[in-house]
């Protein structure tokens, strides 16, 4: 049974935090709440956790997984900018946003596309999880936590207890924040190429929209592949 631990979305106790880092440390693979879904996480040097959470998701070697970042200099270590961009993501984080950026050499292959050498970087606006970040000094794995196949696997259906429930024998620690779940995913912008691509559509999109005309950037459409 994963160790359940319930912590206040908004003033996280330090204590809890300590004790959600601890499990980190220890090769953990955590479920957390965020300023969207609820996300599989585990240390991003952490090769175990990470095929864990691969396997859990039933995930391809070109899907995605995120660096969730505490900070815009934290994700530039991870992801590289140009100033165009650097300047857009400063308006939209913290944010239900996930950027694929061209990773930088301090990202392991393992979580790189395996022939676009990008990365999806994300800065939340929760405070568990940024606790958590900046805790553990070093960013996490996050990717939306689903279980594909399962009943009440999804949190579409709403009912929080019997969605954590699912994951008890699954992860190694279930953060409760006692709060509805959010069925809504991020909006994901591709921001490898010259202008921007919108790979999903997710929460705060107008607020998105708003960032791109203030910074006089325009939306390319996505090219089938």
């Amino acid at each position: 049974m994963a160790n359940r631990i319930k912590i206040h979305p908004d003033n996280p106790h330090r204590k809890k935090i300590f004790e959600l880092t601890d499990e980190l440390i220890n090769s953990g693979v955590a479920l957390v709440p965020t300023d969207s879904q609820y996300a599989l996480v585990c240390d991003y040097k952490n090769k175990k956790g990470i095929d864990r959470i691969r396997q859990i998701r039933q995930l391809g070697k070109r899907d995605h997984l995120t660096v969730m970042c505490y900070s815009l200099e934290h994700a530039s270590t991870f992801g590289l900018l140009s100033d165009d961009n650097f300047k857009l993501i400063k308006r939209l984080i913290p944010g239900p946003y996930t950027f694929i950026l061209p990773a930088t050499r301090e990202v392991p292959r393992l979580l790189t596309h395996p022939k676009k050498r990008t990365v999806g970087i994300r800065v939340p606006d929760y405070p568990i999880c940024l606790e958590m970040v900046k805790e553990l000094d070093r960013p996490v794995i996050a990717i939306t936590a689903k279980l594909p196949g399962v009943e009440h696997g999804h949190p579409d259906d709403g009912d929080r207890e019997l969605f954590l429930s699912r994951f008890d024998n699954i992860v190694d620690v279930i953060i409760d924040n006692q709060e509805p779940l959010e069925a809504n995913a991020t909006t994901v912008l591709d921001l490898t190429g010259e202008n921007p691509i919108l790979i999903r559509e997710g929460l705060a999109l107008e607020r998105l929209m708003e960032a791109l005309a203030l910074q006089g950037m325009e939306l390319d459409e996505p090219t089938t592949t």
